[in-house]
């Protein structure tokens, strides 16, 4: 099946700066047999020159959309904003619920890490005039997200040079969430169907399958990481003991914690702090 891509503006208010522009696009997953959105926000310059730009892949959250970044944040038009100020390129993947980025060993629908890196990245370089090289890519997202772009970025370090988390799920033990005992029985019985049932949840020898059990390659990696979460998070717990063991190993990362919880406002808020970090190791040429 021929790979899509669709110019298509997502629905959002009209804004006081230059336009950045906003295209849905339709790629086909041959791992999977499906095709999948994405939106790719692309600043103003863009249109008007014919240099290379650098790209953030900035990831939703696990019941979430491609268009969650443009059509749920609470300042409207931030994405775009992001794009004009930073003078890059923006793109949002969408990806099935609940399935944390990966590809399952038990499900052939479910083959995300392979789209991702496979797929969508080399679709994106070939469609749009993108920095192709490790020094300008950056990856980030929220909730799952966050844990979608820790993981992969420790995964595929030749891909990225920084790579962030908001309110991430830093461990997908759901005893260290602070949740009703029905939703952590729910998600636990959810990665058990993903990923098999013989998991070790426990350290220092953590599944392969869960952020924490990655911070050896982290440090050896040398990519540049931030990660922040609200005190009043849900997912606070795994966010600080992610911190603490790249304390402990000697991983230099930035690291935050501020007033807020789970929610839009705190990802519209976190998101800028996100950029402004990985414009300052970001090559532009």
């Amino acid at each position: 099946m021929k790979k899509l891509i669709v110019a298509l503006a997502l629905s959002i208010p009209a804004l006081g700066f230059a336009q950045a522009r906003v295209d849905t696009i339709e790629v086909y997953s041959s791992a999977m047999n499906k095709t999948l959105k994405a939106a790719v926000t692309t600043p103003s310059t863009y249109q008007s020159n014919e240099k290379s730009y650098p790209v953030i892949y900035l990831l939703h959250g696990g019941s979430g959309s491609f268009s969650d970044w443009h059509q749920k944040v609470t300042e409207p038009g931030l994405v775009n904003r992001m794009a004009e100020e930073q003078d890059l390129i923006i793109v949002t993947p969408g990806v099935g619920p609940s399935c944390y980025y990966y590809d399952s060993p038990k499900m052939d629908s479910v083959r995300y890490e392979t789209y991702l890196i496979q797929e969508l990245i080399p679709f994106v370089d070939e469609n749009y005039r993108t920095l192709n090289q490790r020094e300008s890519r950056a990856i980030t997202g929220l909730s799952m997200g966050g844990h979608g772009a820790i993981w992969l970025s420790a995964r595929h370090p030749e891909l990225f040079v920084a790579a962030g988390s908001m309110s991430g799920v830093m461990n997908i033990d759901t005893r260290m969430w602070k949740v009703p005992e029905e939703f952590g029985t729910l998600r636990s019985t959810q990665q058990k169907a993903m990923l098999g049932e013989d998991l070790n949840y426990d350290g220092p020898e953590f599944n392969s399958y869960t952020a924490v059990g990655y911070v050896g390659k982290m440090k050896e990696n040398g990519l540049h990481l931030i990660l922040d979460c609200g005190v009043d998070d849900f997912l606070i717990a795994t966010n600080r003991q992610m911190h603490q063991l790249l304390l402990e190993n000697g991983t230099p990362h930035e690291y935050i914690e501020r007033p807020g919880a789970h929610t839009w406002p705190y990802w519209t808020e976190a998101l800028p702090v996100h950029l402004l970090f990985f414009d300052k190791y970001l090559k532009r040429q």
